[in-house]
């Protein structure tokens, strides 16, 4: 079985990627430009992978295109590029909505009450099965590759840190020696960033990051890959594990192709 799957990704990976597919990646995802054409091949590989493997279901009316399709695999595989991977094993289906969409939520009353509502979102990511996305916020985030908010990039980095079953931003990292660095460096960032928002201080990072530590992976790869300049500046411990994980060194790539 996984010699058939690895023969057919094989197959996929050895195809050649459509030009009309480039064609949209360059106009919605301009980070894509700045990959070397090594990576921009790999991209393409997985981007393939993706395609074949992951359902995309339209919701709210969404008629769902090879734009949506194309924009939203290009992102999620900027992720694993460099990696070893198993292209998001516990992902089956992308929800796709054409804006925000409402999710049933409880939450603790007084009393021991509990209340039911409903709370506007624009994505989210479930340990297994899905990923939900609003499509507006997709185009907004890989339009502006500098603004350091990219819905797909946050929601995959969900998917990656609940590869081990829990989300708690500790994915599952390459080396064993990676753990006690990794848990020393994002666990004082994170202490940091929510004493500075309880402080109600100014802070360089999103303050949506100090919800929890898996928001905050979530939040910081999105810095990590948007404004990875500026994160290596301010945090550079920071920037250098994001880096041994994700095998990839963005802020040297934008100083070398122009893009910082």
């Amino acid at each position: 079985m996984f010699g058939f799957r690895r023969r057919r990704r094989a197959r996929l990976r050895a195809q050649p990627f459509p030009a009309d597919w480039i064609a949209l990646i360059e106009q919605y995802v301009p980070c894509y430009r700045l990959l070397s054409p090594d990576e921009q091949k790999e991209l393409q590989g997985d981007i393939a992978v993706f395609l074949d493997e992951k359902r995309f279901e339209g919701c709210g009316g969404l008629e769902i295109t090879d734009t949506i399709r194309v924009t939203i695999a290009a992102q999620a595989c900027l992720l694993l590029l460099h990696r070893d991977h198993d292209d998001y094993p516990g992902l089956r289906s992308i929800l796709v909505y054409p804006h925000h969409y409402f999710a049933p939520t409880r939450q603790a009353g007084p009393g021991g009450t509990v209340v039911s509502a409903e709370q506007a979102r624009l994505g989210e990511s479930w340990p297994r099965g899905a990923v939900v996305l609003a499509w507006d916020a997709v185009q907004g985030g890989a339009r502006d590759p500098h603004d350091g908010r990219n819905l797909v990039l946050h929601e995959f980095a969900h998917q990656l840190d609940q590869e081990n079953y829990r989300a708690d931003g500790v994915p599952l990292l390459p080396r064993t020696s990676m753990f006690v660095p990794w848990a020393r460096i994002l666990g004082r960032e994170y202490e940091t960033l929510v004493a500075e928002v309880n402080q109600e201080s100014r802070t360089d990072i999103d303050p949506y990051a100090a919800t929890n530590p898996a928001e905050f992976f979530a939040v910081v790869t999105e810095y990590f890959f948007e404004r990875p300049v500026e994160l290596e500046a301010a945090h550079p411990e920071l920037y250098d594990a994001l880096r041994q994980f994700y095998q990839q060194d963005p802020a040297r790539r934008w100083r070398e192709r122009g893009g910082g």
